[in-house]
């Protein structure tokens, strides 16, 4: 008997222990919740937004946590007509946070269910303020303006769901592929245009520079020339001065002279060979080398003949 009541007290303590566990429940500091019982919020403390150690009626209460934190939610590209009936693709996002959590239950019953009614608000928001602008003022002009607008026109329609939106922001703007396709294909026409155009001046240029570059070597190398000649013409008349002023000197002494040069261009080896008298004037300085009576070398040079 005394064995039956120690297991009775086992047993009750057993369930005590669980009832206790069951009506206790922890709240973090990034979780708020809702204290339903059979499925309704509990009537003054249905909400519960200080961290720690709560406690709830186990088997008829349960206990909803929902994240306080900056939530997001982004839209898919975004198909929009602007105000001059240019379409753009638009990829945008959002952030929330929940600050009533028991509307929040009520309405959409999870995040997943409020990032789906979100999405659609997002993109209404987005359609509906893009619609009045043009695309110079959505790409540039008055982006950070239109984004306030989306915000706060999103932020209205949240606050059904006991949400509000902190941000709003427009990820990137783009034409449509097709539309792209076209502009890029006319962009690239054009630049190929240009560089046509530049490659054609550049040629041209290239033309003129070679051609004012010959014209100048053609002036330079007649000059040079003409300076040239003038030169071997100083040079040959002084060189026959000085040859008339040594004849007149001593005129036997040149004329030596000049036929030892004759002598020299005369017989250099080759298969030319003289056919001529020993006693020609020619070779009067061999048999005489004292002739005073000798003529210049350019009148004794005789004649040759090709070896046969």
């Amino acid at each position: 008997m005394r064995s039956g009541l120690l297991f009775a007290l086992a047993v009750a303590l057993l369930i005590g222990v669980v009832a206790v566990g069951g009506a206790l429940f922890t709240v973090s500091q990034t979780e708020q919740a809702v204290v339903l019982r059979f499925g309704e919020p509990v009537a003054g403390r249905g909400l519960i937004t200080e961290p720690g150690l709560h406690f709830k009626f186990p088997l008829i209460e349960n206990v909803v946590t929902f994240d306080n934190r900056i939530l997001d939610v982004e839209s898919p590209n975004l198909e929009v007509l602007a105000a001059d009936n240019q379409r753009l693709e638009v990829d945008s996002f959002i952030r929330y946070r929940i600050v009533d959590a028991l509307r929040f239950y009520q309405t959409v019953n999870s995040v997943m269910g409020a990032n789906n009614q979100l999405g659609s608000v997002l993109n209404s928001a987005v359609r509906r303020v893009l619609s009045e602008a043009n695309q110079q003022q959505i790409v540039r002009d008055e982006r950070a303006g239109l984004m306030v607008k989306i915000k706060e026109q999103a932020d209205r329609e949240a606050r059904k769901f006991g949400v509000q939106v902190v941000d709003a922001r427009i990820r990137r703007v783009d034409l449509p592929q097709q539309i792209s396709e076209k502009v890029f294909g006319r962009m690239q026409t054009e630049r190929q245009r240009e560089a046509a155009e530049y490659r054609a001046q550049g040629s041209e240029q290239a033309q003129k520079i070679t051609a004012k570059a010959d014209r100048d070597v053609v002036v330079l190398k007649a000059e040079a020339q003409q300076k040239a000649d003038q030169m071997k013409g100083e040079g040959d008349a002084e060189r026959n001065r000085i040859f008339a002023e040594a004849f007149g000197r001593d005129p036997d002494f040149f004329a030596f002279y000049r036929s030892m040069q004759a002598y020299e261009s005369a017989f250099k080896p080759g298969e030319t060979r003289f056919l001529i008298s020993p006693r020609s004037e020619f070779f009067r300085f061999f048999s005489a080398p004292e002739a005073s009576a000798a003529l210049t070398a350019d009148q004794s040079e005789p004649e040759r003949s090709p070896k046969k």
